[in-house]
């Protein structure tokens, strides 16, 4: 999972203390950054590497650290004036125990004071039944958390994230407008749109336009604020293995179960943009687009002769998508994951890489 975020606008806990802590790097105590513009903010998941001194920084303004610590990554971070948060994951069963979430809530935090973090953002895509006592109970670690992290850290951001839809899916039954209350925002994961396959077993969009802008109308109709509502899009595409695959490009993919579905994405894998730009100059379709999702695809043969097709994102895709945005007013965008580009400094994966930085940036567009 996961995603960059641009965060539009700032109504967190802090009314207008949106600075990071004072950070030791390197042996000097930087001073308190101030945010960039509220506008161009942008909330960046990173998972390891050095892939981030290629980032856009002049957009981003808090980076979710899903890799393994990095101190120069959280010490540049903060010279730019950004936000470093946790990831935070737990099993919901255990957090049934009000004594389990304390301790659990605590080790967080201490773990984000050692490793000068300013907040948390909660990844926790586990099934729940609406009648469970984990329901009430992730609800509790959400409030209990955003809590503790405004009471010690000044400024911090508590996020969690949500499937593409209320609607119960993956077996999420969560209480959203619960949740969005709160935290300072959702992460609405708007990509793996196709984990729960009810219709024909074939390959489909990452992140349907109609489909993924009826996920946030329906967030919206259950009375969470939209500000609370921070759109997510996928850096990512998904290569499936066609069992047949017909002259009019419908790929029939294997029956691979998910959560209930007779048939999901997991019968694909998923691909990074930058695998997927090296890869579809030797298709045997070239590019294509698919009208009414309104995302592009390619075929392609691999060495043992079998047809395959990739669904994915570009910045066509995702700039029809960011139109809501500020036509609607949900709080910003992001995407899964920073790391997907080539930052290799090739000319061509260069300008790639930009421009899907650039479709990020907010517009505004007639409905």
């Amino acid at each position: 999972m996961m995603a960059t975020i641009l965060d539009y606008e700032h109504e967190d806990h802090s009314q207008g203390k949106e600075k990071p802590q004072a950070r030791m790097c390197y042996g000097a105590e930087l001073p308190q950054p101030d945010y960039l513009p509220l506008e161009l903010s942008v909330f960046v998941f990173d998972v390891g590497q050095k892939t981030w001194k290629s980032y856009d920084w002049s957009q981003i303004t808090t980076v979710a650290a899903f890799g393994k610590y990095d101190s120069e990554l959280m010490c540049y971070a903060h010279s730019k004036g950004a936000r470093v948060v946790l990831k935070g994951d737990v099993s919901l069963k255990d957090i049934i125990d009000p004594g389990f979430r304390a301790s659990w809530i605590a080790q967080k935090l201490n773990l984000a004071k050692i490793q000068h973090m300013d907040g948390i953002n909660l990844d926790i895509e586990q099934e729940v039944n609406c009648s469970s006592p984990e329901y009430d109970a992730l609800t509790a670690l959400v409030k209990e958390t955003t809590d503790s992290f405004h009471r010690e850290i000044e400024g911090s951001q508590v996020t969690f994230d949500v499937a593409w839809s209320p609607k119960n899916i993956d077996r999420r039954c969560y209480n959203y407008t619960g949740i969005a209350d709160a935290c300072d925002f959702l992460f609405v994961m708007s990509y793996d749109e196709q984990s729960q396959i009810w219709s024909e077993c074939i390959a489909a969009a990452n992140a349907p336009y109609n489909q993924t802008l009826t996920g946030y109308n329906d967030y919206i109709k259950m009375g969470i604020n939209p500000k609370k509502l921070v759109m997510g899009v996928p850096w990512y595409g998904y290569d499936y293995t066609c069992l047949n695959l017909s002259e009019d490009h419908v790929c029939t993919i294997a029956k691979v179960p998910f959560r209930g579905a007779p048939c999901s994405d997991a019968a694909g894998r998923q691909v990074p943009y930058k695998m997927i730009m090296k890869q579809i100059n030797s298709s045997i379709s070239g590019n294509q687009w698919d009208q009414n999702q309104q995302a592009p695809y390619y075929n392609y043969k691999d060495p043992a002769g079998h047809f395959h097709q990739v669904w994915y994102d570009n910045p066509q895709s995702i700039s029809l998508k960011a139109t809501y945005i500020q036509n609607y007013g949900l709080r910003g965008i992001g995407m899964w994951n920073a790391n997907c580009l080539d930052y290799s400094g090739d000319a061509v994966a260069k300008q790639q890489a930009e421009e899907m930085w650039e479709v990020l940036k907010p517009k505004l567009f007639q409905r």
